[in-house]
């Protein structure tokens, strides 16, 4: 339990903002740790996005589009930008339309390029446009959702870490990777079948719950062959990117679910 503490605090220097003044060993037992907690970060933010949307649309006088506006910032500063940097990166190198070698090649390239820059715009925009919408009509099972898309979004990423080849030998990817096997991933079915036990009590929320869930696991497929084809496996960038790719996937599903399913 200790071990899997400050693998969690690892995280928290990784993948987030908030500053953890805390020297931990960056040895294999604590990274793998680390790898074992990722969807509890994910809960986390999640956590943090619902307890605020809540916040925002029941007890201040905010309106809809301030509180989607609030809701989005966050979601960004959180993180301290480091998925977003993985997708513009792996955005360049996809757009380059070169082989394999030469997209890593771009993806190390510390200049963002015109395709990294469009990207990115393109996918804060969409996740505002979906979160914005969800305000209109939100229910209590939106709230279960927006926790969980980051569960999902960094099961995800552990997933890929372990089933999927590094794609150079260095990096922030084959790091983690060499610290972790794919035996180790038995506590993320631990974790989904908790949060799912957890919301069954709330009216339709394991239904919707379970369908962002069937979601994820696509986003993970494909994320998988892509990152096979385009780069030949994974690194840091490229899982940073699938984090992003599928919240993207997720927030999306949320929106349509709100309008035809729970409208």
């Amino acid at each position: 339990m200790r071990k899997l503490l400050k693998g969690f605090l690892i995280n928290l220097q990784f993948f987030t903002a908030i500053p953890v003044h805390l020297e931990i060993p960056m040895d294999k037992p604590h990274l793998k740790s680390a790898v074992q907690v990722f969807p509890i970060l994910g809960l986390l933010q999640g956590g943090i996005y619902a307890g605020l949307f809540y916040l925002l649309l029941e007890y201040t006088p905010l309106s809809n589009f301030a509180a989607a506006f609030l809701l989005w910032l966050v979601s960004i500063l959180l993180t301290g930008g480091i998925h977003l940097d993985g997708w513009m990166d792996a955005s360049d190198g996809y757009f380059s339309y070169k082989d394999q070698q030469k997209r890593l090649e771009v993806m190390n390239d510390p200049r963002t390029g015109a395709f990294g820059v469009i990207s990115v715009i393109v996918l804060l925009s969409s996740r505002f446009l979906f979160i914005y919408e969800i305000t209109v009509d939100v229910h209590a099972a939106s709230y279960l959702m927006i926790a969980e898309i980051p569960l999902l979004s960094k099961s995800v990423m552990g997933l890929l870490l372990l089933t999927v080849k590094t794609a150079k030998k260095e990096g922030l990817g084959a790091l983690f990777q060499s610290a972790a096997t794919l035996k180790d991933l038995w506590i993320y079915a631990v974790y989904i079948i908790g949060f799912l036990a957890l919301v069954i009590s709330f009216d339709g929320g394991f239904y919707y719950v379970s369908i962002l869930l069937v979601i994820a696991f696509i986003s993970l497929l494909l994320c998988r062959r892509k990152a096979l084809k385009w780069f030949g496996g994974i690194t840091g960038d490229i899982l940073g990117a699938a984090v992003e790719g599928t919240e993207l996937f997720l927030w999306m599903t949320l929106w349509l679910l709100h309008y035809f399913v729970m409208a």
